[in-house]
């Protein structure tokens, strides 16, 4: 099992940036990818950006060039910087550990932008 416990998330302006945070725990060795996803009200849980162990990361066209994810394992800990904050980035940010065929999720962070 893979503990995920988000933090970070808050109220910023538009333009503003964020930086999500995710400490995992458990059994995290043989993790595959981690990832972070958002849910906006009305709309399906997206995908944001992912990493893999190996350290190659992929994002969602909506964000590209303004989050970037990383990851520091001395710490176990995933994060998101977000620049650039746009109100369409209103939404819950959940982390997401893919281990064995298996998702976890971490329990989310709101994130609100005001225009």
């Amino acid at each position: 099992q893979v503990q995920l416990v988000e933090s970070g998330g808050g109220l910023v302006q538009a333009g503003g940036s964020l930086r999500l945070s995710c400490a995992a725990s458990g059994d995290i060795f043989t993790i595959t990818s981690m990832g972070w996803y958002r849910h906006a009200p009305g709309k399906p849980r997206d995908w944001v950006a992912s990493i893999t162990s190996s350290g190659t990361t992929n994002y969602a066209d909506s964000v590209k060039g303004r989050f970037a994810i990383s990851r520091d394992n001395t710490k176990n800990t995933l994060y998101l910087q977000m620049n650039n904050l746009k109100p369409e980035d209103t939404a819950v940010y959940y982390c997401n550990a893919y281990k064995k065929a298996l998702d976890f999720w971490g329990q989310g962070t709101q994130v609100t932008v005001s225009s």
